[in-house]
């Protein structure tokens, strides 16, 4: 009876566990997929709420109106769960703010923390941005109800526990004597034949259920045990030798799992690292942009600037309402020739810190008599020196050659030399030294006595648009003519530096390799006199027909700025036209002995009509002038390759332009006769 009632008590313990456990599982579910739901809605209904507040107060952040993003934020006054809200600038500080009924925590006046759980409120942070650039952020915070939640979840799952198991034990106690009375059955049997070891004895089948059929097999396993006795001993030895085939297979595993791991740890320090160049990308990519944002700030500020004095002045030159005397009018044409030749010095330090930038500038390694380069610089720096009374001092001619590109170094020391002279105090001066530092290297220094720079200016020197710490200040300039001098130097295998006192002024200095002294030029014979290029028409050029010159080109401007010029020269005449076409119909119609050419031509561009040109056996003697705004080296290299004679950019220098029809007319005409068919008048 005691065996009986203990199998009935475990069945109705495994029963209760189970239903237990079931239930508990069930209920946990459904809670946390509810609770999950509920707080995942909850999160994405604040986020849609902070990104639409975000829409609705970029104008405000962009514009500086905290009133108009404090009346956004009062819209969330329709929104009881969210208890504070805020807006923050770009910088993180608290911009506009709004706080619900009853809500008592002041709003921090910098943004600080995470986002995610503040006690019992969830915290939404979400970023404003607008056209690629971050304004500020949204704070959100509201109640969070998943407590509340919880509770009640807990206590109707604590009713519907205790009511199940009642349910449960009830019904197992009654129907757990129909299964157990077998089992007990075959167990008294089965005490009886491990006492006796009769294997002789057989258990009663009571039932036709599976409590039957468990007793059929019950009997049959007595038919074999004995059997099954000799069958064990004969694979005991064959059991033996599994267990070492199982040890040795174990152990393979083991080896495989460590290969594993050690694979695992390697793959995750190449994914930590791929994660941390990725960073350092993305850092990278929004300090790109970042510069640019600095880059066309800087540029649409210097640009302006010239360009307000060229159209300004332009506009009272033109103005009929606004009269102005011919003095006025020499002095308005002085300030806007100024303002322009400024206008193109920037766009060519543009060019230049492009081009070092992209790595395709390239220098022409050579020996160069520092004495030449620094009388040339003298020529050019004095004239500025002398309008702001600043005094040059520059070193006796020295004897000292370095190994550097000549045109790259006269522009390196210029740009000192001009800095120095810019920020400099009235009646200033401006020092030039050449130092012999080492056996093989020359340092050329630049002392001003300017108001000098302190440690933080000094630091950012060489950064794009920084203008030698002058912030605030009128001077003009990019900022970058320090960046292109620094990386010119580099370039050239030289070293730049600089050292300043703030109320005393700053030196600039450069260090260049030195080479042997140049080797005094040998002269044979008599030296023979070049032939002389007038710039003016030569005399008694009235006396025969003019040279045709045929210039082709879209631009109006530009052609009556050439019409301009020409017009001053009886011995020129100027054809036009305003498309490739036009120009190869009046070339072999007129046969012009000079041909200037735009290159950016509508229909047919102006390297196409020069082959046109060459291929045509009455055009192609012509010589071919370019006159393009393409001044880019990589441009002037194609003009040049394409087969132009010369290759003028715009602006146009007049006396250049000047200098290359004369060039090109006395080739022409070496012995100034006329052209063929002229004849004096």
């Amino acid at each position: 009876m005691s065996a009986r009632h203990s199998i009935r008590t475990k069945l109705v313990a495994a029963v209760m566990t189970t239903t237990l456990a079931a239930l508990l599982v069930s209920i946990a579910i459904i809670i946390g997929y509810d609770l999950r739901s509920y707080h995942r809605t909850l999160t994405n209904d604040l986020a849609t709420q902070a990104e639409l507040v975000g829409h609705m107060t970029s104008a405000a952040l962009t514009f500086d109106d905290p009133r108009l993003a404090n009346e956004n934020l009062a819209l969330l006054s329709t929104r009881p769960q969210v208890r504070a809200a805020a807006i923050y600038d770009a910088k993180g500080e608290l911009f506009a703010s709004y706080q619900a009924a009853g809500e008592t925590r002041a709003m921090p006046g910098v943004l600080s923390g995470a986002p995610g759980t503040d006690g019992d409120d969830l915290v939404i942070h979400q970023s404003i941005v607008e056209n690629g650039d971050t304004l500020g952020t949204v704070y959100l915070r509201a109640e969070n109800q998943l407590m509340e939640r919880t509770l009640n979840y807990l206590s109707i799952a604590a009713g519907v526990t205790l009511l199940a198991m009642g349910v449960a034990y009830l019904l197992v106690r009654r129907m757990g004597r129909v299964v157990t009375e077998p089992i007990v059955a075959i167990t008294e049997i089965a005490r009886d034949v491990v006492a006796t070891r009769d294997y002789s004895r057989r258990a009663p089948r009571i039932s036709d259920d599976e409590a039957g059929e468990l007793v059929d097999s019950f009997n049959a396993m007595l038919t074999e045990i004995e059997g099954r006795t000799r069958e064990l001993e004969t694979s005991s030895a064959e059991i033996a030798h599994e267990v070492q085939e199982r040890s040795r297979a174990q152990q393979e595993v083991m080896r495989l799992n460590e290969q594993l791991e050690h694979r695992v740890d390697e793959r995750t320090l190449q994914l930590a690292l791929a994660n941390a160049e990725l960073a350092n990308a993305i850092e990278e990519a929004r300090s790109a942009n970042q510069a640019k944002s600095a880059f066309l700030s800087s540029m649409s500020h210097e640009l302006r600037t010239p360009l307000n004095a060229i159209l300004g002045f332009a506009q009272i030159l033109t103005s009929d309402t606004l009269p102005s005397t011919l003095e006025q009018k020499k002095e308005f044409a002085n300030h806007i020739l100024k303002s322009g030749r400024h206008l193109l010095t920037l766009i060519n330090e543009i060019l230049d810190l492009a081009k070092v930038e992209s790595g395709t500038v390239t220098l022409s390694m050579e020996p160069v008599a520092l004495s030449d380069t620094l009388l040339e610089c003298r020529a050019m720096v004095a004239p500025i020196a002398a309008a702001r009374g600043v005094r040059v001092l520059f070193p006796e001619a020295p004897g000292a050659v370095v190994l550097a590109d000549r045109t790259r170094l006269k522009q390196v020391l210029l740009n000192l030399l001009s800095n120095a002279v810019k920020y400099n105090r009235e009646d200033g001066a401006v020092v030039l030294t050449c130092e012999q530092v080492a056996p093989s290297r020359l340092r050329m220094a630049v002392q001003d006595t300017g108001i000098g720079l302190d440690a933080g200016q000094v630091a950012s020197l060489f950064q794009p648009f920084n203008r030698l710490g002058q912030e605030g200040g009128n001077q003009e300039g990019t900022g970058i003519g320090l960046v292109v001098t620094k990386r010119l130097v580099e370039l050239m295998g030289g070293e730049i530096g600089v050292t300043s006192s703030p109320g005393v002024g700053s030196v600039f200095w450069i260090e260049l390799a030195t080479t042997a002294p140049l080797a005094a030029p040998v002269h044979e014979g008599s030296a023979q006199e070049l032939p002389q290029v007038d710039t003016l028409p030569r005399e008694g050029a009235s006396q025969l027909e003019p040279h045709v010159i045929l210039y082709v080109e879209d631009n109006p401007a530009n052609l009556r700025l050439i019409e301009e010029i020409v017009r001053f020269r009886s011995d020129l005449r100027l054809l036009s036209a305003p498309d490739g076409h036009v120009g190869l119909s009046l070339a072999r119609a007129h046969r012009p002995e000079i041909i200037l050419m735009d290159l950016n031509l509508p229909g047919l561009s102006g390297i196409e009509v020069l082959r046109q040109l060459r291929s045509d056996p009455i055009t192609a003697a012509i010589p071919v002038i370019a006159l393009t705004a393409n001044a880019m080296p990589r441009d002037i290299a194609r003009g040049q390759a394409a087969g132009f004679n010369r290759y003028l950019t715009k602006p146009i220098d007049i006396d250049k332009f000047t200098e290359a029809i004369n060039s090109t007319l006395a080739v022409l005409h070496p012995m100034g006769a006329p052209p063929a068919g002229r004849k004096a008048e």
